[in-house]
């Protein structure tokens, strides 16, 4: 079954700029790299540049722990820890509604 992760971060202003070159590193390498990782989308509320929301999609369990374990995961949770004031993570069984799996695999970069 599909699985979802949605994250959202609240980011020290200083960091927001440094923060958003390295989600966007860890979200591409996450694409690139992971079979399992069928979406990785980062968001930024135009109301407050502190706050990001990601949606990421994932073939199943397995794929989202093999993202947990990745090197480009480890060193973007290292470097960003200390820019993080606040972080909320739901993890959600995708329904069958919306855009189609296949659509999603054909978007992913080869």
């Amino acid at each position: 079954m599909l699985q979802a992760l949605i994250v959202e971060f609240q980011i020290k202003t200083p960091f927001v700029d440094d923060f958003a070159a390295a989600i966007k590193t860890n979200a591409d390498a996450s694409l690139a790299e992971e079979p399992g990782c069928l979406l990785f989308d980062v968001c930024r509320d135009p109301a407050d540049p502190t706050a990001f929301f990601l949606y990421e999609l994932y073939e199943d369990e397995s794929a989202i722990e093999a993202h947990l374990g990745s090197r480009h995961f480890r060193a973007f949770d290292e470097l960003t820890a200390t820019w993080v004031t606040g972080k909320t993570v739901r993890k959600m069984h995708r329904s069958e509604a919306g855009m189609s799996v296949a659509a999603l695999r054909q978007r992913k970069p080869t």
